[in-house]
């Protein structure tokens, strides 16, 4: 990203997915004066521990304290979700009103089918978003960048192209994820094992770049540097 103020938008499977892969990446962002936007692909019901209200109560508390620029929740169905073409031209609309220079998406491998899919659906919008000759609303619009997040149902050797250092913006992340009382913190053993996950990741990506606490983005493109200032 470039020392100007850039525009990104943030693809989410379900409302806490993009809290919990790059919460502390979206406070720094919006810390340094770049503006983000989330766009949920569905509202995350059903599920055991919520509802449709609870879960967007959740969401709205973690929008405020994150003072995202803006968030919008799709209507596609949680646990259903299938990269089509109806919901390829709804996120390339999102594209074509925000205008991201930056598309952060899910990573592509996961056990969970929502996330796999949110990853094709992502890649496909940002293509179908520069179309001209179309019935989308909008103007043509092409994400410079994608960028892909961790925040996965399996145990996989996530391969980051860079790790971002949050080492000030953690606890602040940790208190985000907290918001979603629904599905990380309904018992005291499921929030002791969900903030253990967040501290164990955050703190073994801080160590590989030599910072308290990290979060990795994988690239499928070649990263290109104008210069190295910015390196840690």
């Amino acid at each position: 990203m470039t020392n100007s103020p850039s525009t990104v938008l943030a693809v989410s499977p379900h409302p806490d997915d993009v809290e919990c892969g790059m919460g502390g990446s979206i406070i720094k962002l919006l810390k340094l004066g770049h503006k983000v936007h989330v766009v949920d692909l569905t509202n995350g019901e059903p599920t055991p521990h919520g509802t449709p209200e609870l879960r967007r109560r959740e969401c709205e508390k973690a929008t405020d304290l994150l003072a995202l620029t803006s968030r919008i929740t799709l209507d596609f169905p949680n646990r259903y979700l299938f990269d089509n073409v109806e919901v390829r031209y709804k996120v390339a609309e999102v594209i074509r009103k925000v205008k991201p220079e930056i598309l952060f998406l899910p990573f592509w491998e996961d056990a969970h089918p929502d996330h796999v899919q949110a990853a094709q659906i992502g890649e496909a919008a940002r293509f179908y978003a520069k179309l001209t000759k179309t019935d989308m609303a909008g103007d043509p619009w092409y994400p410079k960048r994608i960028f892909y997040y961790q925040w996965t149902h399996m145990r996989v050797q996530f391969p980051p192209a860079f790790i971002l250092d949050i080492s000030d913006e953690f606890e602040k992340k940790v208190k985000v994820v907290k918001t979603y009382e629904s599905q990380f913190a309904f018992s005291d053993d499921r929030w002791n094992s969900v903030s253990g996950s967040l501290h164990a990741y955050g703190h073994y990506y801080g160590e590989l770049i030599g910072t308290r606490y990290g979060e990795p983005f994988a690239c499928r493109e070649k990263i290109g540097l104008r210069d190295i200032g910015g390196l840690i």
